[in-house]
Parts: C-alpha cells; sequence; structure tokens
C-alpha cells in the first residue's frame, strides 16, 4: 500500500530507507507486531541491488543463513531471483564455506517488494524523510519534504550511501545517492546539527557492459554448483534457470592505460576525501598497491535473465568515462565491448558507530536505531543483518521487553555489532569469518539451530517459519539421540570403518575420527535413513567439530591469559605468519607494547591476536 494524503495516524515505528537494511527491520518489526511504515523516495527501487547482482560469500553467507534463522527475507528472495549458485571454499571445512549466489537483479526486486506488500501491519510510504520533530531528547515524528508528519517515538535510519552524497566520474561531480538519484540532504543537516560524530565513506561501482558485445569463448566459463543447496532452509527451493559465469583478466596494457589517467581520477586528485572498502577496492587503488602484478581477475556476472547487461566484478572504478572505455577494450574477451552504464564512486556520511549501544541505538536519541552503511558497513549481507538487529530492537523498546543478545560466540551478527560499537571504524567494515574467534559452532549450516529457538520466542517467525522450525528441531533432536548409542570398535569395524581404538564411544563420539562415514551410521542405524539430509549433515559436522571446537575454546582461554606479554617496539608485523595486510597495517601504526594493548586496536580480530601472540612466544624464548 502506498500512501499520498496527509498523515493522521501513528506508527509505533517509523523505517527510512528502502535498502537491505531498511527491507529487513521493516519485516521484522511488523512480524512481530509492531505497527510500521516503510518510508522511501521511490516504491519501485525497494530491494534494489545497487552494486553486485550477488548475494552472499565468504563471512557473508553466513550473515545470511542467519538473517533466515530468523525469517528474513533476503534467503528466500536470494533463492527466488538465484541464477547461479557457488559454494566458495568448498574444498575447506563446513565452518568456512560460503554460500553465494548470482541474481537476476529485477526477479530479486520483485520477490523483496511482494513480501513487503503482503506484510500485514506494515504500509509504505513514498516521500523523502526531512527531519525529526524532538521533545525533550526524544523522536515525536518524522517530517517529510512535502508537509507531510508520521507521528512515531521510533526511528530506524537506514539511509544507506544517500546522506549529504555526492557522486564522481573522472572529473564530474554531482549530487546523488546512487545513479538517478537524489541525496537525503535534510536528514543529514540535522545530524550534523545535533553534533552527532559524523564522517565520510566511500564506495563505487563497475561499469555495466552489453553482454551481447563480449567474445564469450575466449574466456573461462564457470558453471553453477549442481548440488540442490538453498539459501532458505525451507521453500521451493531452485525455480530460475540456472547459467554461468565467465573469468577473465586484466593485463599490463589495462594497468598501463589506468596509471595514464590516474591524474583524472577524483580518487587521486583529492576530490574524494572518504576512504574506501578494502575488501572491494577499486581497479584504481588495486593498479596503486599491487602494480607488480601482472593481472587481475574479473568475473563477469550476468544480471538477470532477460537482460544483455554484464557485471564485471573485479574493475569498480570512478575513472573518467574515456579511460573506462579504453582499459575495458584492453582486456581479453572484451576488446569490442561496448558499455551500457560507465563506473563511478559516491561519497556520503556516516555516524560513528560507537555512539549506538549494542541494540544499536543512537546513545544520544533515544529512540532512534541505526542500520547499514549508515554505521559504516559495506554490503547487502552487512547491511540487511543490522537492520534485522534494530528492527527487532525497536520492536522490543515499544513492546517494553528486553530485546534479544547477538553475542560473538552464538553469531556473526553479534560479531559485526561488537566491532561496530565497541571498535568503530576507519574504512567500510565488511564481514569476514576471520573477524569470528568462535568460527568453528557458526557453521552456515547450523543457524537455525543456533538462533531460530530464540526467534520464535520472540514472535519474530511467520506460520511457516515456526512450523518449520519446530519439527526440524524436533527432528534434530531425535536424531541426536540415536546417535548416543554406544559403539565398540568391533562394530565399527564391523560396517567397513577402518578404526584402531580399543574404547566404546558413542556413535556422536565416533564422529571424531575420519575413518568413520555417514554410511557407517547408517549401516548401524538404518533409522537414520529417514531423516532429512540437513539434519543429519548437520549433527555429522557437530561431531566432526567437536575435537576442533574443545581446541579453540582453550586457545581463547589461553590468548586471555596473556595480556601482560610484552612485544618488542621493532617487531616486524609483515614477518608475522597469517597477518594480513590490513592487521599490519594497524598494528604497525599502532606498535603496542602488549598483548593487552594489542588486543585493543581498533579493526583487531582474534586471528590476528593468535597469529601475534605465537610469534611473540617464538621470539621471547
Amino acid at each position: 500500500m502506498i500512501f499520498i494524503p496527509v498523515m493522521k495516524e501513528f506508527f509505533d515505528i517509523v523505517v527510512i530507507g528502502g535498502g537491505h537494511a531498511g527491507c529487513e527491520a521493516a519485516a521484522v518489526a511488523a512480524r512481530m507486531g509492531a505497527k510500521t511504515a516503510l518510508v522511501t523516495m521511490d516504491s519501485e527501487q525497494i530491494g534494489a541491488m545497487s552494486c553486485n547482482p550477488a548475494i552472499g560469500g565468504l563471512g557473508k553467507g553466513h550473515l545470511v543463513r542467519e538473517i533466515d534463522a530468523w525469517d528474513g527475507l533476503m534467503p528466500h528472495a536470494a533463492d527466488y531471483a538465484a541464477i547461479h549458485y557457488r559454494m566458495l571454499n568448498r574444498s575447506k571445512g563446513s565452518a568456512v564455506q560460503g554460500p553465494r549466489i548470482q541474481a537476476d537483479r529485477n526477479r530479486y526486486k520483485k520477490a523483496i517488494q511482494t513480501a513487503l506488500k503482503e506484510q500485514a501491519h506494515l504500509t509504505i510510504i513514498e516521500g523523502m524523510a526531512e527531519s525529526f520533530q524532538m521533545d525533550k531528547g526524544k523522536v515525536k515524528a518524522v517530517l517529510l519534504a512535502d508537509g507531510r508528519s508520521l507521528k512515531t517515538e521510533s526511528v530506524v535510519l537506514t539511509t544507506g550511501t544517500f546522506l549529504d552524497a555526492w557522486l564522481f566520474c573522472g572529473e564530474k561531480k554531482w549530487r546523488g545517492g546512487r545513479i538517478g538519484e537524489q541525496p537525503s540532504i535534510g536528514l543529514a543537516e540535522q545530524l550534523k546539527a545535533l553534533d552527532l560524530p559524523l564522517g565520510r565513506l566511500k564506495t563505487g561501482t563497475p561499469a555495466r557492459l552489453d553482454g551481447r558485445t563480449i567474445d564469450w569463448a575466449r574466456l573461462q566459463r564457470q558453471p553453477s554448483d549442481e548440488d540442490a543447496w538453498t539459501m532458505a532452509s525451507y521453500g521451493t527451493g531452485r525455480v530460475a534457470p540456472q547459467i554461468a559465469c565467465s573469468l577473465t583478466r586484466s593485463n599490463q596494457k589495462t594497468h598501463d592505460i589506468i596509471r595514464a589517467g590516474l591524474d583524472r581520477s577524483p580518487l587521486f586528485s583529492g576530490a574524494i576525501e572518504g576512504r574506501g572498502p578494502r575488501y572491494c577496492p577499486s581497479i584504481e587503488d588495486k593498479i596503486m598497491k599491487f602494480g607488480d602484478r601482472d593481472g587481475h581477475q574479473i568475473f563477469l556476472e550476468p544480471e538477470g535473465l532477460d537482460t544483455p547487461l554484464i557485471y564485471p566484478n573485479g574493475i569498480s572504478t570512478s575513472l573518467p568515462e574515456d579511460v573506462q572505455q579504453a582499459f575495458i577494450n584492453s582486456i581479453e574477451g572484451l576488446e569490442n565491448t561496448k558499455i551500457v552504464q560507465f563506473g563511478y564512486a559516491v561519497e556520503y556520511e556516516f555516524i560513528d558507530p560507537r555512539s549506538l549501544t549494542h541494540q544499536l541505538e543512537l546513545k544520544a536519541l533515544k529512540g532512534v536505531f541505526c542500520a547499514g552503511q549508515i554505521n559504516g558497513t559495506t554490503g547487502y549481507e552487512e547491511a540487511a543483518a543490522q537492520g534485522l538487529v534494530a528492527g527487532i530492537s525497536a520492536a522490543c523498546a515499544v513492546a517494553g521487553k528486553a530485546p534479544p543478545v547477538f553475542d560473538r560466540r552464538n553469531s556473526y551478527i553479534g560479531v559485526i555489532i561488537d566491532d561496530l560499537v565497541l571498535q568503530g571504524v576507519t574504512e567500510p567494515y565488511r564481514m569476514l569469518t576471520a573477524r569470528a574467534e568462535y568460527r568453528l559452532g557458526l557453521r552456515a549450516d547450523n543457524a537455525v539451530t543456533r538462533l531460530s529457538g530464540q526467534a520464535k520466542a520472540f514472535g519474530a517467525l511467520g506460520t511457516e517459519m515456526t512450523d518449520f522450525v519446530t519439527k526440524r528441531l524436533a527432528e534434530r533432536e531425535k536424531c541426536q539421540k540415536l546417535l548416543e548409542k554406544a559403539a565398540s570398535s568391533r562394530d565399527m569395524q564391523a560396517v567397513g570403518a577402518n578404526v584402531t581404538e580399543g574404547a566404546s564411544h558413542s556413535l556422536f563420539e565416533w564422529l571424531r575420527f575420519p575413518a568413520v562415514t555417514r554410511q557407517h551410521l547408517e549401516a548401524l542405524i538404518p533409522e537414520l535413513t529417514e531423516f532429512s539430509d540437513a539434519v543429519v549433515s548437520e549433527i555429522i559436522d557437530d561431531g566432526r567439530y567437536a575435537p576442533y571446537l574443545e581446541r579453540q575454546d582453550a586457545e581463547l582461554a589461553r590468548l586471555a591469559g596473556h595480556d601482560n606479554m610484552p612485544l618488542p617496539a621493532e617487531l616486524d608485523y609483515a614477518t608475522i605468519a597469517g597477518l594480513s595486510n590490513e592487521m599490519v597495517e594497524k598494528f604497525s601504526a599502532a606498535r603496542p607494547p602488549d598483548m593487552a594493548s594489542a588486543s585493543r586496536v581498533r579493526g583487531v580480530t582474534p586471528a590476528a591476536l593468535a597469529a601475534i601472540l605465537i610469534h611473540a612466544k617464538k621470539v621471547t624464548l
């Protein structure tokens, strides 16, 4: 429903912004029974994928599965729109595998919009939020640019890249939060007037290519995964036709063209002040920082089933249009490629997330919650996860009850929140598995087990998800009970397991032994074949990871006991095995005198602390 007339109704919650964060915030708040309004400048752009047409990936896929555990929109929209599935890190353990899909942009947007329009307790309002009406430090209404007033005492800000935003392409600079769309100026001015700690960040997007002008025969083809996994834990499965992506590389000629145009790049001319995302750098950044490489991978990703548009993942840029055309035509397979839309950068305002509580509520403005890029993050999945938390928190505040706890032990969502509100950001924050010290227990495949019970208790699940979770958890409990059956080594050997251990163990404990397979368990307990593959696989992974989880917890406890270990002032962090370039940069700048100080370096990961501790022990022996 689109609201046009003067507003007379009171809304429990007003969500500002129809991007990934705003959609999840509005949906979960409404599912929890709060009377919710979603304000967006253009209702046709709700759920739009502004940059790459993909959902999931390393660390990000975990977030999508956790959103799914709370019955969020993103996983189901992803499956409806998916035209290519790929499990990243497939050769590694399930704890660090990353489910990722390539989406048809229009199908994804349609799925999100349909879900929101069918959601009870939710009204979609088209208009530009201009400011808040305040009374004694509390929000009383949201004022729209056309004079309408939405009465409320709880607001969720999800402004994305629109807050006081500028777009850049070469020497050109113009107002906009996304190509063809106006920025949010009024809200930015009010936030500045309220003396909130603000800063500026930058992101960018590559040119869009006409796939009909690409020489596909010369490129490396990447087919979709054949196994039938999906993003959502239940639903219709894979519904769209599957198509392949392709791979090419930049070359020395490409790099020479880019270098020659750097003096016209807003990134290097000083026109852009905000720092860009480290883990999704522009091609200009790559050439400057990794100039010795002979090429960089470029993934050519179709934008949909009914469009020739191709998204060239890996060459985000804000170089002038003529330079973009030249360097793209220097790449193998793209020599005659036409550009449909040139790449550009966007610089926007964000709020220092250290000014937020763990519920993503502004400490200085009671009743105002923030989610997504306004908090200094980058990525659809990071935004959606924060939107979920902000929506839940706002709904709980309205209902007068304590919100759920997302912490580092139970979710990647908890890791994001903790990192943001305690450490803040100096660059757009992206989720990585290395940021989660408890990652071995936070697998993408066990999100429902970890989180859906809590979601059900808070009334955040729809009817279908409630039924699914009830059956799934009961099935898991029954399956787990079967695996409590004891078996001797002779029993295991009798079904073909190559084990020499003499003691008797439960079948679950036998999973610690690599030689014991699912087939061995099914031979001993034929009833296992009656359970869903998802439940059996999850419990098997639980057993496989059990000894590693014990070791993980022991290592974390040991790490906590070395706060006073000194670190040499001349320590060369670049020589420490396992430290990323980001961590080397941060520690080299901070020069912490001991492990306790190292743990307080902004943006530090638990994996980095463990690597430093191991190195420090070696050099002090």
